[in-house]
């Protein structure tokens, strides 16, 4: 072992019930390095780290700390070894104070005062170290997204870690705060740590990485210096042979097609002073107004929480609209319900696959007529005819490439992108005028990714009106005509395709007109 390495990984293994996450995966971090691990969802990288980090115990496999084999059994084996973890998605206790949130866990000698001042001024000097700047003595549930990813580095800092792993840290922020998380990273570094950065961006890796490893399918494809990576070398490592590079959406050098560029000038939809309030009367969306047009693409892009679902549940009829209009081909739709939506011609892909619009309980057959089930082909005469239900099932399933026994299996035994193609199949089984899909690739593996934009962009070759909602701004700049921004239920601002700027839209994410 080199004297530059902190850590080592070898032969890991592990599987859930007949799924092998992971399979003889190995992995080596120097000293003062950030390592980059890249790999779509599903390959295995979050499988690896939490290995590392305690959370899961392999079947097989040794770890090395500074030269001397470890066992790691859970996050305090870890953290007292020094390797502390960010993961996607906080655990912070909203009604704490930042330094609350960070002490959560550790020893204190403040009885009886229960003051945390020398904490704070621990905090405050780690926040001013590393470029965290942010106010030890601040609520939680008041702080940005930015804000909060923050806290979460600190609570491993004010632990004394020398390894961090970040698993996707840039899921949630605007262009200013990556860039500003980077420089923290970097600082880091220049103290001592080692860095793993877990991501599916290649830009990230190429920008922040010292080296890279590859993961595909649970397995180690690739390792390289930044200098010696290439963005096609990084990507043939990432989807394998599979996938035609050359005629990817995804991954294309020449990007979308003039043809897939074309936008109507008919208004399909027209959103006019919409709002949307929660139960309670606090407003969700307000004053919200734009329009869809025929073969355009129109992304909103935003931190979440910002009224995104809010917004896509009242255009499909979920949720009830509380003022403004609401037109589909200059028709007024405002109170339409969900079924008369349908019939109209709008389809809608949701956030949460797993929690609306999906029977895990019901057949793949039974899923794919879903909301249609009422109407003929699959009904007559009151009673579902089950041979054309599976007659058109079964074309659906070969259309689009639903990775099943058959239409009888039950759907909770489908992956996540074969659910995701389900609800695909299902919404353009009919003829659509209006898609609404939020965040419709996430957590889906490369090859999904791929089928679900090329559907996007063939449906809106034929003419289909798309309201895209997503997280991903990547995703919105590669497939977006022109995109508008949300903070706080309002659109702050909108971009045409020849204006896209990432910091522009970075600060209209943060509220800044």
């Amino acid at each position: 072992m080199k004297n530059s390495t902190i850590l080592e990984m070898r032969g890991v293994r592990k599987s859930f019930g007949t799924v092998v996450a992971l399979d003889d995966v190995s992995l080596q971090l120097d000293r003062r390095e950030i390592h980059g691990l890249l790999g779509g969802n599903g390959a295995g990288k979050t499988t690896l780290m939490n290995i590392l980090y305690g959370l899961y115990k392999p079947d097989a496999g040794e770890i090395y700390l500074h030269g001397r084999k470890v066992g790691i059994h859970s996050p305090k084996d870890a953290i007292r070894l020094g390797i502390g973890m960010v993961h996607q998605h906080f655990l912070q206790v909203e009604s704490y104070t930042v330094a609350e949130n960070i002490v959560l866990g550790t020893p204190l000698k403040n009885w009886p005062t229960l003051s945390l001042e020398a904490q704070e001024q621990k905090i405050q000097s780690l926040s001013e170290r590393f470029g965290l700047e942010v106010d030890p003595r601040a609520r939680i549930e008041e702080l940005p997204m930015g804000v909060r990813q923050k806290v979460e580095i600190l609570k491993a800092l004010y632990r004394g870690v020398e390894i961090l792993i970040l698993d996707e840290p840039t899921t949630n922020l605007t262009p200013q705060e990556v860039d500003s998380l980077f420089q923290s990273l970097k600082a880091m570094v220049e103290d001592g740590m080692s860095v793993v950065f877990i991501t599916h961006k290649l830009r990230e890796v190429l920008s922040v990485c010292d080296r890279i490893s590859v993961l595909r399918d649970g397995r180690n494809v690739l390792t390289t210096t930044r200098d010696e990576a290439s963005e096609e070398s990084l990507v043939r490592a990432m989807v394998g042979e599979g996938l035609d590079i050359e005629k990817s959406v995804l991954f294309s050098a020449a990007g979308l097609d003039q043809a897939a560029r074309e936008v109507g000038q008919k208004p399909v939809v027209q959103v006019q002073g919409l709002r949307v309030v929660s139960q309670d009367g606090v407003p969700l969306v307000q004053d919200c107004s734009f329009q869809v047009r025929e073969k355009e693409i129109l992304g909103i892009a935003g931190v979440a929480g910002n009224g995104q679902k809010e917004l896509a549940e009242s255009l499909v009829g979920i949720r009830p609209i509380a003022g403004g209009r609401v037109l589909i081909d200059g028709i007024d739709v405002t109170q339409t319900d969900v079924r008369d939506l349908l019939a109209r011609g709008v389809a809608y892909i949701p956030e949460d696959r797993l929690q609306d619009g999906f029977l895990p309980a019901a057949t793949v057959a039974q899923n794919l007529i879903l909301g249609a089930h009422r109407h003929e082909p699959y009904s007559r005469g009151g009673f579902l005819d089950w041979k054309a239900i599976f007659r058109a099932a079964r074309q659906l399933i070969v259309e689009y490439d639903i990775k099943t026994t058959g239409p009888g299996e039950t759907a909770a035994n489908l992956s996540g992108g074969n659910i995701q193609r389900v609800m695909l199949a299902r919404a353009f089984s009919r003829p659509v005028k209006f898609l609404v899909a939020h965040n419709p690739t996430r957590g889906l593996d490369i090859r999904s990714m791929e089928f679900v934009y090329s559907k996007l962009v063939e449906r809106k070759k034929q003419g289909m009106a798309t309201l895209l909602l997503s997280e991903d701004l990547d995703e919105l700049l590669l497939l977006c005509d022109r995109i508008a921004t949300i903070y706080r239920g309002e659109i702050v601002g909108l971009l045409d395709r020849h204006e896209f700027d990432t910091y522009e839209i970075g600060r209209m994410m943060s509220g800044v007109r």
